[in-house]
């Protein structure tokens, strides 16, 4: 598998723990020194500080919906360092397009690891 298929894949693994309110499969994206903003501009630093609040708000999160989310670009700043830009697109419960709330705009430092891709820094944006 190609890096951006691997980066990808990534990013549909967010995706599926965020929509099955997965939380310990979204933990593990993360590298253990990672970054995170959430898109109340929240700050968390290092993988157990986004343990702790992601054990706390991902249960029951998707009772008003949950997103998909689109890879529409990345940038290779080194062979095993990228930028990635998504499109984070609301749905209703029902699977209906949550027209009524504001796509996001994410964008993750992702890492290569071992091998494997992780997320280093991530900023989570409302488009308004």
């Amino acid at each position: 598998m190609n890096d951006i298929a691997e980066i990808e894949k990534l990013v549909a693994t967010v995706q599926h723990a965020q929509q099955n309110e997965l939380a310990e499969e979204f933990i593990d994206q993360f590298r253990e020194d990672a970054i995170w903003t959430t898109a109340h501009g929240k700050r968390l630093t290092g993988r157990d500080e986004i343990a702790t609040f992601t054990r706390q708000v991902l249960p029951g999160a998707t009772k008003l919906g949950t997103a998909t989310y689109e890879v529409v670009h990345v940038v290779f700043i080194r062979p095993d360092v990228a930028a990635v830009k998504i499109r984070q697109r609301p749905f209703k419960p029902d699977g209906t397009p949550a027209t009524d709330e504001n796509e996001g705009s994410p964008l993750y430092v992702v890492s290569k690891e071992d091998g494997q891709w992780k997320i280093a820094a991530g900023q989570n944006t409302k488009v308004l």
